[in-house]
């Protein structure tokens, strides 16, 4: 016969105390569950990449039930599309470009600088070899980094010039549907050098005035 337990024990001669009912979690550490979740996805993504982990597999890292990703987040994609914007608000904090109002030159230049930087993150570099590797056979995969990220910043680009103040600094002959993926391609810089040759990269302030000539380029070419 087992013995009873001591946290339910009490002193001779005392009626036993009730145990306290646990209730329900705080907000504060539902949140931080939550947050230990996608970082254990995270991690999981990166080094396994997304087909070859599974949610048993994160759920023993995080310590959390299966169902209690699927109640959260909906599957394994949900999953996914939470560690994207998690790493997108972590490293990618500015004011919206598309309402900010300062000169052009100002706004664009803010921009650029810190989505070059985010660009640049290696957890970010390290999710996109996945993405690349496995988005062929996996559609799921690309649509959900895709609208996690890029597409977000592709159309609130879009909305910044298409406000009428910025197109009437624009050239009248541009052809406006590739402008932000020029913008873009401008920012990225030598996206295969920064795949293929990553501990080949100059230092930040370098790279960040090399960035500087292109987006001179950039403005000669757009602006009247």
């Amino acid at each position: 016969m087992s013995k009873p337990s001591q946290a339910l024990a009490a002193p001779e001669g005392q009626a036993p105390a009730c145990p306290r009912s646990a209730g329900r979690p705080k907000a504060g550490d539902v949140e931080a569950r939550t947050q230990d979740l996608i970082d254990a996805a995270a991690r999981l993504f990166l080094a396994n990449g997304y087909t070859r982990t599974s949610l048993e597999a994160i759920a023993r890292a995080a310590r959390v039930a299966v169902r209690t990703i699927y109640v959260k987040f909906g599957g394994k994609a949900g999953l996914l599309n939470a560690v994207l914007v998690a790493r997108r608000d972590q490293f990618f904090r500015m004011r919206d470009m598309d309402t900010d109002m300062r000169p052009l030159r100002e706004v664009v230049g803010d921009f650029a600088h810190q989505f070059f930087d985010l660009l640049y993150k290696d957890q970010l570099i390290a999710m996109q070899r996945v993405v690349i590797a496995e988005a062929p056979g996996n559609p799921e995969l690309a649509d959900t980094f895709y609208g996690a990220g890029p597409r977000l910043t592709r159309e609130m680009i879009d909305r910044y010039f298409a406000r009428a103040d910025v197109r009437a600094q624009l050239r009248d002959d541009l052809p406006f549907g590739q402008l932000t993926a020029f913008l873009i391609s401008i920012i990225s810089g030598d996206s295969v050098q920064r795949f293929v040759f990553p501990d080949a990269q100059p230092s930040s302030a370098e790279a960040h005035r090399l960035l500087d000539e292109r987006l001179a380029m950039f403005y000669r070419a757009v602006l009247r």
